[in-house]
């Protein structure tokens, strides 16, 4: 058998008998461009138009399609849960993204400060409650210089809440239970604050400030600030709390595991309650702040209010501008510094006073220097 190619592209074939019996084959096509190029997978065919009509050019797919076949007309979009590979012939699936602990070492650096700073608080409430009876510890109403301790190791384990893979019951409380927390240590903070104010004010005989001394007003200064707080983050959760989310366009190629705080209302109202506790505090203490006392805490406070409103200024552009793992770690951070900025301005002082000079801590040296 005898087998003629025309020059054409193969697309059909005819055969015919010769008289001695072989048969010939001929095989017709679509004409073939030489002005035209194949068009590999990730590509797709333009035309060029105008009197070359039937010649056309390659394009790149655009971003988020994919063609798998040569000289295909048309690209297409992937699923919502995959993206197109980097030579855009097919689809693969998408990475999550999430503050993971087998990815991020700076999921393990966080974790070591919150151990490091929870077992610092510790030690210092050891150590408060070892001596009690020491006019440092009850300066300014012991009793809430141990509710602010408290309230700042419960902040340092909220860290472990922003950590991880999120999941509905994490989103729901890691940013109602840090506000709490925060809120009751600020709460403390401006009860000290407020008592340092009184006893400057009560110096003077005679005068009504007297009735305000004691740890009374101090306790209700804490429980209602506080509740404060609480109802605002209950009236959050049972309105629209937060819950766990999957964005899968912001970042081409990645699905961020993200919690949505839901009422943006009641978010920025925790966030914006927790300052103005702080503004208050900062002010307060700022005035009073070198009047004489043996255990005058203002100018301590007033630094860590310094640190506690420029930590969070800086940190609300850069929490607004990220997306993903990359914001959750801004807030981590800001959480992280915050806390240890209380513990180790109002605390390390008195740890210090306690330890290496335990004679300004006796009641003859404090009452000689009032």
């Amino acid at each position: 058998m005898q087998l003629v190619v025309s020059s054409f592209n193969e697309s059909s074939h005819e055969a015919t008998r010769r008289p001695n019996g072989e048969h010939q084959v001929f095989v017709r096509a679509k004409p073939f461009s030489r002005c035209s190029e194949v068009c590999p997978p990730g590509y797709r065919t333009v035309p060029i138009g105008g009197i070359h009509a039937c010649c056309h050019v390659c394009a790149l797919c655009s971003e988020g399609e994919f063609s798998n076949t040569t000289d295909s007309e048309k690209c297409h979009k992937c699923p919502d849960d995959q993206h197109p590979n980097k030579e855009q012939s097919n689809c693969i699936p998408k990475t999550y993204e999430f503050l993971s602990y087998e990815e991020d070492f700076i999921v393990f650096l966080y974790l070591f400060i919150a151990v490091i700073c929870s077992g610092i608080t510790l030690c210092i409430i050891k150590l408060f409650i070892a001596h009690w009876d020491s006019p440092v510890v009850k300066a300014n109403n012991r009793t809430v210089s141990f509710i602010l301790l408290t309230s700042i190791l419960l902040s340092f384990l909220c860290v472990f809440l922003f950590l991880g893979r999120p999941v509905d019951i994490t989103c729901m409380l890691r940013q109602t239970l840090y506000g709490i927390c925060f809120s009751i240590a600020l709460s403390a903070v401006l009860a000290k604050t407020i008592q340092v104010c009184i006893a400057f004010k009560a110096t003077k005989t005679g005068t009504f400030w007297r009735k305000w001394m004691g740890v009374k007003v101090s306790n209700f200064i804490v429980v209602f600030c506080s509740s404060v707080q609480v109802v605002n983050c209950i009236v959050w959760l049972s309105t629209s709390p937060p819950y766990q989310e999957y964005d899968m366009f912001s970042v081409p190629g990645k699905i961020i595991n993200q919690c949505n705080e839901g009422s943006v209302i009641g978010f920025y109202t925790m966030l914006g309650y927790m300052g103005f506790l702080a503004a208050v505090s900062f002010l307060l203490a700022f005035m009073v702040r070198k009047l004489p006392d043996s255990f005058n805490e203002a100018k301590y406070i007033t630094f860590s209010m310094l640190v506690f409103c420029s930590v969070w200024i800086a940190m609300i552009p850069a929490y607004l501008s990220t997306r993903g793992k990359y914001m959750v770690a801004v807030e981590v951070f800001a959480i992280l510094i915050s806390s240890a900025g209380l513990l180790g301005c109002i605390f390390l002082p008195k740890c210090y006073t306690i330890l290496l000079n335990p004679t300004v801590s006796t009641r003859r040296m404090a009452l000689q220097k009032i």
